[in-house]
């Protein structure tokens, strides 16, 4: 399996060195609403997003007609009508489409969507999109990976729920398939998802295992989790959006209010430039308190020209002016050319 290190997806690159991908997730948080849809358009991009991801699916391909809700979908829908006509109220046609790519285009924050089936792949793919971002739900559908593969795009994975084994037979049937571009998401597929469970360092195994960038699709209702993964090496993160968590819909409850959003977005920013660039050196800041805090070599005691240094007329004390205390040891037996007094620092130059 021969994979890119970094993954090109439109004007950005995902992988070491690159800000981190940014995905907010409006998904079907929209309630097939387009007006709803350009508002979390909107928000996205006013939160500092790199792209704003929708959901593309025909209900017929995806759910059989008596699928039962998940629990989630149960707590935040009822009882009341099953998840296929559920789904019907969230699709999003061509025309919807083309007026959300339109739009997002117009306020220059990327379009992505994830295919749920071949017939809303070829659409999209269609439409242009620059990658195709798979969820969970199909990390096993090998069927469907192929047939994205051979579209030559890059494939950003979602893997929960997944063992490592079942990520190895996706990840080989998508280079088989002709595509070497791959990110692979770790996530957990409970909605919200528990602290104890997002297990970020995951997101290590998969890097190592396979090769490729690696990001984190979160399902945590807080925002500190992102400078976490991010530490960890998330080269790109997800996160469910919506502008109100109160509204009716499956994925509201689990998802970040526009304010929230854009502290997430800013905590992530934050993040990149606590970690650095992993070069060891004395920084630019930090000369000041170089001299002033550091400590170097002075006379304990006067010293008579001539005389020897000792550790009874040698030590060690602020500021960093003289020679560096590394240079004690080498100093100890040399005759002074001068006469020190107290507290004086000790130069290369005073000793012969």
């Amino acid at each position: 399996m021969a994979f890119s290190k970094s993954v090109q997806v439109g004007p950005f690159t995902i992988g070491q060195g690159h800000p981190v991908f940014i995905i907010a997730e409006a998904g079907v948080n929209h309630n097939g609403d387009i007006k709803m849809a350009k508002r979390l358009i909107d928000a996205a991009k006013a939160a500092g997003a790199d792209s704003v991801k929708f959901q593309t699916f025909k209900a017929e391909n995806l759910n059989t007609r008596a699928a039962p809700k998940s629990t989630y979908h149960v707590e935040t829908t009822g009882k009341k009508g099953s998840w296929f006509d559920l789904l019907k109220t969230q699709e999003l046609d061509r025309k919807a489409h083309q007026i959300l790519i339109e739009y997002c285009r117009k306020k220059k924050i990327l379009f992505l969507s994830t295919p749920y089936d071949e017939e809303s792949a070829d659409l999209l793919d269609e439409l242009g999109v620059a990658a195709f971002k798979i969820a969970s739900t199909d990390a096993n559908n090998i069927p469907l990976l192929k047939h994205l593969a051979k579209k030559k795009k890059p494939i950003l994975l979602s893997t929960a729920m997944c063992t490592l084994v079942e990520v190895r037979e996706s990840v080989q049937a998508i280079a088989k398939a002709g595509c070497h571009e791959l990110v692979l998401f770790h996530c957990t597929a409970n909605y919200p998802t528990q602290l104890a469970d997002c297990n970020l360092r995951a997101m290590a195994t998969l890097a190592q295992k396979f090769g490729v960038p690696v990001g984190y699709s979160d399902h945590v209702p807080n925002v500190f989790v992102p400078v976490a993964a991010v530490a960890l090496g998330a080269l790109s993160y997800e996160k469910h959006f919506t502008l109100d968590r109160n509204l009716p819909g499956p994925d509201h409850r689990a998802s970040l209010e526009p304010q929230e959003l854009a502290a997430m977005v800013q905590s992530i920013r934050q993040a990149e430039v606590l970690l650095g660039n992993a070069k060891k050196k004395s920084l630019a800041c930090e000369i000041e308190n170089r001299i002033k805090l550091r400590k170097s070599l002075v006379a304990r005691r006067d010293i008579q020209k001539g005389e020897r240094i000792s550790v009874e007329n040698l030590c060690v004390k602020r500021p960093a002016k003289g020679l560096d205390p590394i240079y004690f040891e080498k100093m100890l037996g040399r005759r002074v050319k001068r006469d020190i007094r107290a507290d004086d620092f000790i130069f290369a130059k005073d000793v012969m």
